[in-house]
């Protein structure tokens, strides 16, 4: 496979051989995916981000081991590839339990065997470890077409971050209507709270009318199904009615005060904040995907091993 040696700066996604053409529509891997039947060979950690000499290493390793297995009577285990622009998934092809979840930013280094049609491998960064891994797969003579539909996958992702002026919008677009539900939610708890309120003072004033004239001694307050007296927000100085019968002032609304989250924080909306005023975790997401994007991904088709050991996993 002829390469591209040298990547549009402003584009590192441009990754396209020169002799190829896309496989997919772009709307099978933007609204849907790419699937794929393959063995899983294993991933094994390299030390670099990039290169044949590391991927056909760590596909040596991995055959001889997985050649040990087959001896002590163990299958190579089956897998589902699912191709996206979100990431390439790993899942078992009978649950659809996902057992690995590549983000396309996160992936450097994609090869095919030209020597074997079924294996290919590709490079990725490990989202908790940081560990650059390299993933091998035997795929029944498609590993070619899968490696363009990862680069196509690829291209496409790094498209649509730049479209959005490299803004996560449906994170933000999740901040925002949960910020919403908790304004929403907070409204109805100082409602409640208010028409509780009304119902205590409309009850005093019922007792103060009932009660035998001239008696200056209030009524004890009512009590609860389990003998307490109902909690009230405001003091007892302005609880209780002064002696010629009339009533306090009305304790004053709390629906002027700022609205604050459930932390006390004034509420946080993210579509009037500047570029550089995200919260820190999606900022520092925004600049992973931007660094992994900048980095490109380079497609490679390679001979990884002769060994005869290696002819067949």
């Amino acid at each position: 496979m002829e390469l591209r040696d040298e990547f549009d700066v402003h584009f590192p996604a441009r990754i396209l051989p020169s002799d190829k053409t896309w496989m997919h529509t772009p709307e099978a891997l933007s609204k849907h995916y790419i699937p794929y039947n393959a063995k899983f060979l294993g991933s094994t950690e390299v030390e670099q981000p990039k290169g044949t000499e590391v991927v056909r290493d760590a596909v040596r390793k991995l055959k001889f081991a997985r050649h040990i297995k087959k001896s002590e009577g163990q299958k190579t285990p089956k897998v589902e590839l699912q191709i996206s622009i979100y990431g390439v998934k790993i899942l078992d092809p009978k649950t659809k339990e996902v057992q690995h979840n590549c983000q396309l930013h996160r992936i450097s280094f994609c090869a095919d065997d030209k020597t074997d049609k079924r294996i290919f491998t590709f490079i990725c960064k490990d989202s908790e470890s940081n560990k650059h891994l390299c993933y091998v797969f035997d795929s029944e003579k498609c590993a070619e077409e899968i490696t363009l539909t990862i680069g196509q996958a690829f291209d496409l992702a790094y498209r649509k971050f730049l479209e959005s002026g490299g803004k996560d919008v449906e994170t933000r677009k999740q901040i925002a209507g949960l910020q919403k539900r908790i304004q929403e939610l907070e409204t109805e708890n100082i409602e409640l709270k208010n028409k509780v309120q009304d119902l205590e003072n409309q009850l005093r004033i019922n007792q103060i009318h009932t009660s035998p004239a001239g008696s200056v001694t209030p009524k004890s307050p009512s009590t609860d199904i389990f003998d307490m007296v109902p909690f009230s927000p405001i003091s007892p100085q302005s609880s209780t009615p002064t002696r010629n019968g009339t009533q306090p002032p009305p304790v004053p609304s709390r629906s002027a005060e700022i609205k604050r989250d459930l932390f006390g924080a004034e509420p946080f909306d993210p579509f009037s904040c500047g570029a550089g005023d995200f919260p820190p975790d999606i900022q520092s997401k925004l600049d992973e995907m931007q660094e992994g994007f900048k980095m490109g991904l380079t497609l490679e088709g390679t001979v990884f091993c002769l060994d005869p050991l290696d002819s067949r996993c």
